[in-house]
């Protein structure tokens, strides 16, 4: 709806407006970084699948695939983006960062702290992940 709003001013009122398309972009990078722990929970991330949807894998073996993987790639990369945005974030809010486009938005750290926020839910769905795949591998309940 927002884009279609932009576009409409844009090519039928030649009226445009940075902060209507600064908007735009922050939005898609809110849904990308919080639907990226619910894509992870229903398990519809990208995988490489040459290995993992082969039929000589068992499900208990997919499931030690899922617990290296979430032990040893997804946990340390979140914990690294959180830990290396947390100054960005803290360097916008500092000095109260606007963006440099007149008629931009105001408040910047708002956006960028977004990025430590939603790996924060990633990994916290990868933690929970993990220990659902850890259960399932050693061959208790699902």
């Amino acid at each position: 709806m927002l884009v279609g709003y932009d576009v409409s001013m844009r090519y039928l009122f030649r009226s445009g407006s940075i902060g209507i398309q600064e908007l735009e972009w922050h939005l898609f990078s809110i849904i990308f970084l919080i639907g990226a722990a619910y894509t992870l929970k229903h398990d519809e991330h990208v995988r490489l699948d040459i290995f993992y949807r082969s039929k000589f894998l068992t499900d208990q073996h997919r499931a030690w695939i899922d617990v290296f993987g979430g032990i040893f790639i997804l946990i340390p990369f979140c914990l690294l983006i959180i830990i290396s945005a947390w100054p960005f974030v803290s360097q916008a809010y500092i000095h109260n960062e606007a963006s440099p486009d007149p008629g931009g938005l105001p408040l910047r750290w708002l956006i960028k702290f977004m990025i430590p926020a939603g790996f924060c839910l990633v990994l916290i769905q990868g933690v929970a992940e993990t220990i659902k795949k850890l259960t399932q591998a050693l061959g208790n309940s699902q």
